[in-house]
């Protein structure tokens, strides 16, 4: 298995780490970041293969971060999972152009599941 670079972003620090600990059981390479304003230099530097990315953080809100992701040319195909405990989180997700929604709390298969799903679907 080709190993893939998934990046986290979660303002909760405990939610960041139960992510990290899910997901490096797939094998994965895991970054972790609790600021927003880091993401698209992380983007940039680092070249994940996927981001899941929380709804709602300060300053730059998940949806605002994910268009900023689609208008950029260099990183507009890069598959981004966004969660949310927001009842509207679908509806927003979807209209700022996220890969696949999770709902927080979220059930651990289906994390794995939707992750590996979006990672197959990827080609850099």
């Amino acid at each position: 298995m080709e190993i893939k670079k998934i990046l986290v972003c979660d303002d909760d620090e405990g939610i960041l780490d139960m992510l990290a600990l899910i997901l490096e059981e797939t094998g994965h390479e895991i970054l972790v970041e609790r600021n927003s304003l880091n993401v698209l230099s992380i983007i940039e530097a680092q070249s994940p293969d996927l981001i899941l990315l929380d709804l709602w953080m300060p300053v730059i809100s998940g949806d605002q971060l994910l268009k900023s992701i689609r208008s950029n040319p260099r990183m507009h195909n890069l598959p981004v999972i966004v969660i949310s405990a927001s009842r509207d989180g679908r509806k927003i997700a979807e209209h700022a152009g996220a890969s696949a929604y999770i709902a927080k709390p979220f059930d651990y298969q289906e994390l794995i599941d939707t992750v590996e799903t979006c990672l197959g679907s990827y080609a850099k």
